[in-house]
């Protein structure tokens, strides 16, 4: 029983890893306004998955390691994780019910949301110009979003977390 439980904290770890060198890699010029979020993505699909081990206490953990790697303002992208996967967990049953491809259209709104509230933390603190191209990111989420959660649940149950 231990053991499939630390199994299960391993690839769930290994998964936040993994999205956050996805995450962080450099992008070209132009395309780097596209990068998905595939933080988001990830904590939302364990946050659908697995609300009692994945959380907005992990939303935040993540948002300040993410942070930590871009070298920006501490805090702003954990809160905002923090605050966008409040939204998912809140709504979890209705969201776990769903169709994929009204997950989809959901996720890439979440998505569009925490743009905006980054962009919006930022604003407060330093001198930002806001570039609407960001926001293609969403749509790009939402195309992600079936792929991203087959495989994660691929991953899931070919490890047997629970």
């Amino acid at each position: 029983m231990a053991n499939s439980v630390l199994k299960g904290k391993f690839v769930i770890a290994c998964s936040f890893l993994v999205a956050l060198t996805l995450q962080t890699i450099p992008w070209p010029g132009v395309l780097d306004m596209l990068r998905p979020s595939w933080l988001l993505l990830v904590t939302c699909y364990w946050v659908l998955a697995l609300p009692h081990r994945v959380n907005v206490g992990t939303a935040l953990i993540v948002g300040l390691l993410w942070d930590l790697l871009l070298g920006s303002t501490l805090g702003i992208r954990g809160m905002m994780m923090s605050i966008v996967v409040y939204l998912v967990a809140l709504n979890f049953l209705v969201i776990r019910n769903m169709a994929l491809w009204q997950q989809a259209i959901l996720i890439g709104i979440m998505s569009v949301v925490l743009d905006v509230l980054i962009f919006c933390g930022e604003y407060l603190i330093q001198d930002v110009m806001f570039n609407p191209v960001t926001m293609w990111s969403g749509l790009i989420n939402c195309i992600l979003w079936p792929w991203m959660f087959l495989l994660m649940r691929r991953v899931r149950r070919h490890w047997h977390v629970r």
